[in-house]
Parts: C-alpha cells; structure tokens; sequence
C-alpha cells in the first residue's frame, strides 16, 4: 500500500518555514507529485496561505496549536486529505509554539496512521534569534532547545548578519543539543532539496537501507493487532518499555472483551478508556533511539499468549 509521505516544518515564525516551504514545493511541482500543505496559526487570520499556490491543496488550522488545542481538526482534516484527494505529500507547517513530540503525537491518529511515511522534522531558526536567546522567557528558551534537540535537519537563517565567531559557537551548540540531525548555516532557508529528501521513510525501509539514511531521532512505528491480547500480559509489556518511548495511542482488544479499547500513553502514564463499536487494532509509537524490531517482536510474542 504507496503512503503518503509527511514533512513537519518546525520553527519560530520568522525563521524562515514558509520561505523552506516554498522552495520545496518548487521541487514538488518539477517531480509531478501530488501535494498537499496543512497551515497552522494560533491567531483567527491566515498570514502565510497566500504564499501556497491554488494548484496546492491547502487545508488552514487557526485558532490554536495542533499540538494541544485543536487536535481534533487536524485529524478531521488529514483523514480527509487521505481519503479524498490521495496525496504523494503532505507539508505541515508548525505555529511556532508547537512542541515536536505533541505535534507528532497530533498527526499519527491510529484511524489512518498506517497510510502515513513521517519523512521528519525539519527546524529552521533565526541565527539572531538563537543568538540572543538568553533575553527570551525561559518557557520560550526551552521550547527552541525541544526544537532543535528533536530535529532531524536544521536550518539556521539570517547567518549574514553574524561574524564568523558568532558562526562557530552557533554550530557548536546545536550540534551539542543534537548531535544527529544535519546543521545547515544558510539565509532564506538556502538547502539543497535533496539533502532534505533523503530523510528516512519509516523504520522498515531504514532497517533495509541503513547505510544510505540519516539517522533520525524521533521515529514512529505503527503495529497493527490481528487477535485480542491479555491484558495483565499487555500491562507487563508496557513496565518494560524504555523510557525513551514518549507516545503511545491506539486500540487494542483484551480477551474476554466485545469490543476494542482506546489506549493511550504518555511519558509513563496509561490511560485507558472502553469503545462500543469496532475500530482499527492500530497501535501507534513515538520514541528516541527505540529498537522497533525488538519492539514488534514483544508484541508478536504478546499476541500468541493469549488468555
């Protein structure tokens, strides 16, 4: 089954996402393929849609963070991308407030998350901004280190108007925070596209293709049930899981139960809440240097130990 394949553009506004986003929708329209671009705004007014061409289908969140407040939009609005218009391509482009862990968290429903590729995230920062950072509210701080520390490529702006020191030290402290992702000093989001396009497609095609990948940080991995499973073995599965496992949503369906059960994790916490209707056995992940292999072994063997 062809998925369609997901960018995130992560990044306080002004840093240069929408200028990134066009020029990689330039590359899209020269390949042929089929796009499609999320916006998201805190603000009730749309500042950047006029940047998208009509030939792009365009679909506007405002009024609140998909991380947190207006979840629910955005998985109405990608299962109707899905669904409808079969996108290659999905662009979302991030408010600058959204955290990259909860925005992951918001695109992988378990409805359709098995029709999706999460290509990576993609952080772009003003080089002046990072530079003065310490005048920021420390919330704010923080949230730029998130961005950068979950990244798998970074794009850092606006290095004209820093010397050549100011450079050095810039790119000794992202590569500090993140060690993995590609660090780029650049002005108007200036990246090869290719570079970008290398990003891995999913833990299956990284596992066959290894020596050919970026190495990602945050990765996902969807695991579809075909059978009820134990719950008190299920409960043992989840004390075993590394802590680097951030997110876990899904339904999952115990033995003896009629109907599946809405599952979710978050940082150590589950939660679980009973469905009376039948719905996809999707489990979805998100972690950091997660061995998904081992981890779908676990839940294969979880499986055959039924009740």
């Amino acid at each position: 089954m062809k998925k369609a394949e997901i960018y995130i553009l992560s990044g306080f506004l002004g840093s240069g996402k929408t200028t990134l986003l066009k020029r990689l929708l330039e590359d899209e329209r020269s390949l042929g393929r089929k796009v499609a671009v999320v916006m998201n705004e805190l603000g009730q007014v749309s500042i950047d849609s006029d940047a998208i061409d009509d030939d792009v289908e365009l679909k506007e969140l405002l009024g609140g963070c998909i991380c947190c407040s207006i979840q629910d939009k955005l998985e109405s609005q990608l299962q109707g991308l899905i669904v409808e218009e079969k996108p290659d391509v999905i662009y979302i482009e991030t408010t600058g407030a959204a955290h990259p862990v909860e925005v992951l968290d918001a695109i992988l429903s378990p409805l359709f998350a098995d029709k999706l590729s999460v290509k990576g995230i993609i952080t772009t920062i003003d080089g002046t901004r990072w530079k003065d950072r310490k005048a920021l509210s420390p919330q704010l701080q923080q949230l730029i280190l998130e961005q950068v520390r979950h990244a798998d490529f970074i794009i850092v702006n606006k290095t004209n108007e820093l010397n050549e020191k100011d450079q050095a030290s810039m790119t000794f402290e992202i590569q500090s925070i993140n060690s993995n992702a590609r660090c780029l000093l650049t002005n108007y989001s200036q990246v090869a596209i290719g570079d970008i396009r290398k990003l891995a497609v999913s833990f299956e095609e990284a596992a066959k293709k290894d020596s050919q990948r970026i190495q990602l940080n945050l990765t996902t991995f969807v695991y579809q049930f075909k059978s009820a499973v134990s719950h008190s073995d299920f409960e043992l599965f989840l004390k075993q899981l590394p802590e680097t496992i951030y997110r876990i949503k899904g339904y999952v369906k115990f033995s003896l139960s009629d109907f599946p059960t809405l599952f979710q994790f978050s940082y150590g916490m589950p939660l679980y809440m009973k469905e009376n209707m039948n719905l996809p056995l999707n489990l979805v992940f998100i972690g950091e240097n997660i061995d998904w292999n081992k981890l779908q072994q676990q839940l294969n063997v979880l499986e055959k130990n039924k009740e």
